[in-house]
């Protein structure tokens, strides 16, 4: 596993761990919501059953004067009889009374759109966090080892001693760390040729991409032929990824390289060179029969 998807999973699951926890929290939240109701309901019913005596004598008093004043428009008129003067009473006036009842903030908890909303915003921003590192893992260079970096090949004339063949022929070193042959360049070839100036010879070698330019996939040497010949499609190139035949559209790709004060052959596989095909090959091939046979379509009877 990679640092990037072990990163990808620990994120994963600090999400996972966070939304339970959420979870957890608005359930929590909602069963204490549900106390305090339950103990408001019980006070406001404990308060309706004490209401002061002088504003149920006052509602009742009230309810009086409603029914004798229905009695008196139902009775015939009666000629009034003088009765001492009574000092006429102040009118009483019913007061309703209203009970507030303060809820404690711990009590009350978080109300259900404030959780939503946090919730939702968590959500969102944990996953933009999430996105931002695998993007940031996915684009940071390399800094040690590995494809992307500079790869250290080994020391530059043992390396050219071992991909010449005592016969002329050709055997390239391939690197696995920087996916590529690694293929002696003579100075003749070199001359006047389309990788001259663009750093991709050094020390007398060159560093062809093991990737097809076609569709990508993984070329081979053919000792026989004296080539890199694709099994995917057919594409064929000489010994220095000049293209030969195919659908490749141009040819191998190439790294810029170079040989350090310790003799050293360099791969700088962060840089890739691109060419296109070139008209007048600096190599010849075949060599000798293909490695691969590419069977063309019978016809029709």
């Amino acid at each position: 596993m990679t640092t990037n998807e072990l990163i990808f999973v620990l994120l994963a699951g600090a999400l996972l761990l966070a939304a339970l926890a959420a979870f957890g929290i608005a359930f929590r939240q909602s069963t204490k919501d549900e106390e305090w109701r339950k103990k408001l309901e019980r006070d406001a019913r404990t308060a309706d059953a004490g209401v002061p005596a002088g504003v149920a004598a006052a509602t009742a008093a009230a309810q009086r004067e409603s029914s004798s004043d229905v009695v008196e428009e139902a009775l015939p008129e009666v000629a009034p009889v003088a009765e001492p003067a009574v000092e006429a009473a102040a009118p009483v006036q019913a007061v309703e009374a209203q009970r507030v009842v303060e809820i404690d903030p711990e009590e009350a908890g978080v109300l259900r759109r404030q959780f939503l909303n946090r919730a939702m915003a968590g959500t969102f921003f944990s996953a933009l966090g999430i996105f931002g590192l695998a993007s940031l893992g996915f684009l940071w260079p390399r800094i040690k080892g590995g494809f992307g970096a500079d790869i250290d090949a080994g020391d530059a004339d043992e390396i050219l001693s071992a991909v010449v063949n005592s016969d002329g022929s050709v055997t390239p070193a391939f690197i696995p760390e920087a996916k590529a042959w690694v293929v002696p360049v003579d100075p003749g070839q070199q001359a006047g040729s389309q990788f001259e100036d663009n750093a991709t010879v050094a020390g007398g070698l060159m560093a062809v991409w093991q990737r097809c330019v076609h569709l990508g996939c993984r070329v081979p040497w053919c000792q026989n032929s004296q080539g890199f010949e694709c099994p995917c499609h057919g594409s064929k190139y000489n010994v220095l990824g000049e293209y030969e035949a195919g659908p490749a559209p141009r040819n191998l790709d190439r790294f810029v390289v170079e040989v350090d004060e310790n003799n050293d052959f360099i791969i700088k596989t962060s840089q890739v060179i691109a060419t296109e095909r070139a008209l007048v090959k600096n190599a010849s091939y075949p060599l000798g029969p293909s490695c691969i046979t590419i069977s063309a379509p019978e016809e029709e009877a």
